[in-house]
């Protein structure tokens, strides 16, 4: 993937491989040495069920590693959106 800005991911609605809608983009975690996208911050929407997602704080953590494409709206890799947070 190309270089992302995170001001660019803000307010972004977030949505599944599968379609899914899963919330929208609040902020990113970064790895503080390396500079590395680690983790999609998003407020989950009203009717996800999260329980299958790693859970911080009412927000679901997304590893940025599934995120496959930004633009109208960042589409995550539903696999790999689930199976990093131990879950598949």
């Amino acid at each position: 993937m190309t270089r992302v800005f995170a001001k660019r991911l803000a307010k972004k609605k977030v949505m599944s491989s599968d379609g899914t809608e899963l919330g929208i983009a609040e902020n990113v975690v970064i790895d503080p040495k390396s500079g590395i996208l680690i983790d999609l911050v998003v407020r989950p929407d009203a009717n996800l069920d999260t329980s299958r997602f790693k859970e911080e704080a009412g927000y679901i953590l997304i590893p940025f590693d599934a995120v496959r494409a930004i633009k109208d709206y960042a589409i995550v890799d539903k696999s790999l959106s689930m199976a990093q947070s131990g879950e598949e």
